[in-house]
């Protein structure tokens, strides 16, 4: 295994004995040029495990391996220098996540120049080679991030993280702040990267189809913890875990005529608070097959298939 975690946790303290359950106890492995598909509602954690999953948050507990190495639960700077050339992050928001006061020639080589290995002149060769491959031009090196749209941006983004040619790269909804024909570029994009680079990913999204037509395996999170995992046509197709099929069942169709007609009720209740998570399934109160041990006892991970996984008291 490329990537793999143990119990991964990360909480935020926000007040005086409240801790914040970002994410609880997560233990997944991803092969090489393997993407691993994570999904969830908003809130669910899926971001925080990435960021900590690289470092740039500290872990609360737990432990992470990359390559068979323990990953340290702190990073130093020393350590970000290490684990830079090989781990990387796509970010969320194109807007926020690039620095308005520096030139495109500074934010995608910035990486590269922090690393020490080229000259000036090297340093923008590569980056106009890299704008090239993601599909801007050589010369947009002298412009600002105002100067782009949404999804060209998020093409600096892509090169920005590329550029350092990583073996591992967290995509954090590098297409939900797009348009739909902007997020089919992007997503050709990085299935094309990832073919010539021999890249691993773990893709962080809410569509559920575009997780499925990208990935190799589909993990669900709900508020910290992982519910169910397996290949991503099996969790589609044959969801296992009640929330697991409500989400997808949420996934609107096509067809507007089919959408009408197919009784959709959404899912009901109110999302259990993630400070100080006390025993029992964080579901229950939301789950239409709920029991009282549901409420009593957190569900085990339990193996259903050879590679599927699923964290409910219907399969303990």
């Amino acid at each position: 295994m490329l990537v793999k975690t143990e119990n991964l946790k990360k909480h935020f303290q926000i007040g005086r004995g409240q801790n914040l359950h970002a994410v609880d106890g997560l233990s997944i492995e991803i092969a090489e040029n393997e993407i691993l598909g994570l999904v969830g509602e908003s809130g669910s954690g899926k971001s925080t495990f990435g960021k900590t999953l690289i470092g740039l948050h500290p872990a609360t507990s737990g432990k992470a391996y990359y390559k068979g190495e323990e990953l340290p639960q702190r990073f130093t700077a020393a350590d970000h220098l290490k684990y830079s050339r090989e781990l990387q992050m796509i970010f969320q928001d194109p807007y926020s996540s690039l620095n308005p006061r520096m030139t495109v020639l500074d934010i995608v080589g910035e990486g590269i120049s922090i690393q020490g290995q080229h000259t000036q002149s090297q340093v923008k060769e590569l980056v106009a080679e890299w704008l090239i491959k993601v599909g801007l031009n050589a010369d947009h090196m002298s412009r600002y991030p105002h100067e782009f749209s949404g999804g060209q941006r998020q093409r600096i983004g892509i090169a920005r993280a590329m550029i350092i040619e990583p073996r591992f790269v967290v995509c954090d909804e590098p297409i939900s702040a797009l348009d739909v024909s902007v997020q089919a570029q992007v997503i050709n994009l990085l299935d094309e990267l990832k073919r010539s680079m021999g890249l691993t990913m773990l893709f962080i999204a809410h569509d559920l189809s575009m997780v499925r037509y990208v990935s190799d395996r589909m993990a669900v999170m709900y508020l910290g913890t992982l519910v169910e995992m397996g290949p991503s046509d099996q969790v589609f197709f044959e969801p296992q875990h009640p929330y697991t099929k409500l989400l997808i069942e949420s996934n609107p169709e096509p067809d507007p005529r089919l959408e009408r007609e197919r009784g959709f009720v959404p899912i009901q209740g109110e999302i259990t608070s993630p400070v100080n998570v006390g025993a029992g399934c964080r579901f229950a109160d939301r789950c239409p097959s709920m029991s009282e041990q549901c409420q009593r006892e957190t569900p085990p991970i339990t193996q259903i298939a050879s590679d599927h996984v699923v964290s409910c008291h219907l399969f303990s």
